[in-house]
């Protein structure tokens, strides 16, 4: 079972009041709710990495992502404090953001929980990893009212010129089997991503285009002058 988080934050203080703040609002309010799915400690305990998922989330705004990355920076001698975190969609993002931190890419794959069904997902999961300056996210919508679970990920790649620039991610969750699968499908435009992602959720069973090329992992941050896609007409409600 996954676990409570321990930050080892013990005789430490956040570098300066605003640290606290921020600390405080994205983490410590929710902590109670939070479950460790991975996480790395280096042994000089200056650094820790997180891949946390939020339950509370699931009350929330429908859709929005229920998983954390947190990185932990330790002033050991002055017993201080700073953080970075991210909500990310897919554990493979939040991998990956956690990865181009500074953690080593073996330490942080989850030991709990849900597992790939199939080498076609541990292949993508793999490439999501390993790359995380190629593709930023645009836009998802994490659906946990449905069987299977379903979460949707629209990445636009940093490189305009690129064929298939706009990415969709598809992962569906097995709960009773405790297994996932991912797929990819690839489009030359934000038009054509987001008319297969309201097609999909509207139930008509649009199959996702094959991508041809690697993707690679998003970014955390949406990419500037387009729009987020629009949201599911049928979402969970709560």
């Amino acid at each position: 079972m996954p676990s409570s988080p321990d930050f080892r934050l013990d005789g430490y203080e956040a570098v300066n009041d605003q640290v606290a703040e921020r600390f405080w609002q994205h983490i410590e309010i929710e902590e109670g709710d939070l479950s460790v799915l991975a996480e790395h400690h280096t042994d000089d305990q200056r650094h820790s990495y997180y891949v946390l998922h939020n339950g509370a989330v699931t009350w929330g705004i429908p859709g929005e992502p229920q998983l954390v990355a947190l990185h932990l920076q330790r002033d050991v001698e002055a017993a201080t404090f700073r953080f970075q975190h991210e909500r990310l969609p897919l554990v493979a993002m939040a991998q990956s953001w956690l990865i181009a931190r500074g953690c080593p890419k073996e330490a942080i794959a989850p030991r709990i929980g849900i597992t790939p069904a199939d080498e076609a997902t541990k292949a993508l999961e793999d490439r999501l990893t390993s790359d995380g300056d190629h593709f930023a996210l645009v836009t998802s919508y994490t659906d946990d009212d449905r069987d299977p679970v379903q979460i949707t990920v629209l990445l636009a790649a940093t490189d305009e010129k690129v064929s298939l620039r706009f990415r969709v991610l598809l992962e569906e969750t097995d709960l009773s089997s405790g297994t996932r699968t991912l797929r990819e499908g690839g489009f030359s435009t934000y038009e054509e991503a987001t008319a297969w992602w309201q097609a999909h959720w509207s139930g008509d069973g649009v199959p996702l285009p094959t991508a041809q090329a690697a993707v690679r992992s998003s970014a955390p941050s949406a990419m500037p002058g387009l729009p987020a896609a629009p949201a599911p007409h049928t979402g969970p409600t709560r």
